[in-house]
């Protein structure tokens, strides 16, 4: 339900003041600093109807209101202003993708490190997921004498290629010919498919050029079995000792405790995302009790236009929304791109 433009001034400062500060928010502290245009007097009342309306709450005893989890829900959809990353965290997060671009778990493990650091929450990353996939086809080309590269296609879209040297007897045509028999009797198959007998028959017609199928079949044979990793990468976790929220111990026990259950994380990260986009899943949005005080920020990454894993931030509901979902939107899309470079072109 929207609500009128003063209400939403009015929780707009509150909200805003309250992730700054992690203090309760007043009726004269909003008049100060940001600049109504009305009293301390009518500023209370709209206070009081924000709070009847389920906008804000009063901690205990204390005069001032602070946002409750429909009043963060409001700004997120209707109220916030996105913060853009600066040049330089930009420039920072590409030169540390780029100085990894060979390593899958290196740049996944980087992705949680930065987020972490430019959030100062807590960052989790789930690794890629790559499907059990067929074999789709195989290209052998002359590089120079004695030197070839092979390349294998997936029918996931994921390409491998390797350098070989080869004999210098062995011409274009040569290639061409191991590339077709392999084509023709590999083709659409997965690994649990190529039976002993085809090896036989493939080995029997490629004879003459044993040492390159020995290498060809290697390539193939590692594309093949590549298995999804289903592991979660964390950054940051003791980034919420930092925060007022969880300086009470059996809170921070509870959160660390938590974030040790790799098949819960991985549950909140897939369950968490709507699977397009940025997802913001604040408070009891998050379906699990121990972090009913949490917010997450949880975005999918691809490879060619396919989702194969997902990242996150969880932190306190007075987070930096803003900032956070600038922030991990940036990323998804950097480390889909380095990604594609890695995994589109593995060798």
């Amino acid at each position: 339900m929207r609500i009128d433009d003063r209400k939403q001034k009015v929780l707009l400062a509150i909200i805003r003041d309250y992730i700054t500060t992690a203090e309760p928010v007043g009726s004269r502290t909003i008049a100060k600093k940001y600049k109504l245009g009305v009293s301390p007097a009518t500023i209370r009342n709209e206070m009081a109807d924000l709070e009847e309306m389920g906008y804000i709450e009063q901690p205990h005893t204390s005069a001032g209101r602070i946002p409750s989890e429909r009043g963060y829900r409001y700004y997120v959809d209707y109220l916030m202003k996105r913060k853009k990353l600066t040049k330089e965290e930009e420039h920072i997060i590409h030169r540390e993708f780029e100085a990894r671009v060979r390593d899958v778990g290196q740049v996944i493990q980087k992705a949680g490190v930065l987020l972490s650091q430019l959030t100062q929450y807590t960052a989790m990353v789930l690794s890629p997921q790559i499907e059990a996939s067929s074999f789709k086809h195989i290209q052998l080309i002359s590089m120079q004498p004695a030197q070839a590269m092979i390349i294998v296609v997936m029918d996931n879209g994921i390409v491998h290629h390797r350098m070989l040297e080869v004999p210098e007897s062995l011409n274009a045509g040569d290639m061409d010919t191991i590339s077709c028999v392999l084509n023709a009797k590999l083709q659409g198959l997965a690994m649990e498919k190529i039976k002993f007998t085809l090896m036989q028959e493939i080995y029997f017609e490629l004879a003459k050029h044993k040492q390159i199928l020995d290498l060809a079949m290697d390539l193939i044979h590692e594309s093949l079995v590549i298995k999804p990793e289903d592991k979660i990468y964390l950054g940051g976790v003791f980034n919420m000792l930092n925060q007022p929220e969880f300086h009470n111990v059996e809170k921070i026990k509870t959160l660390l405790s938590i974030l040790e259950q790799e098949d819960m994380l991985h549950q909140l990260l897939e369950g968490g995302s709507s699977g397009v986009g940025v997802t913001v899943r604040i408070g009891g949005e998050i379906d699990n009790e121990g972090i009913r005080e949490c917010s997450m920020v949880i975005a999918p990454y691809s490879v060619g236009g396919r989702r194969i894993g997902s990242l996150g931030v969880i932190g306190p509901t007075r987070m930096e929304y803003a900032r956070v979902i600038s922030v991990v939107e940036f990323m998804t899309k950097n480390l889909s791109r380095v990604l594609e470079r890695i995994i589109g072109v593995s060798g």
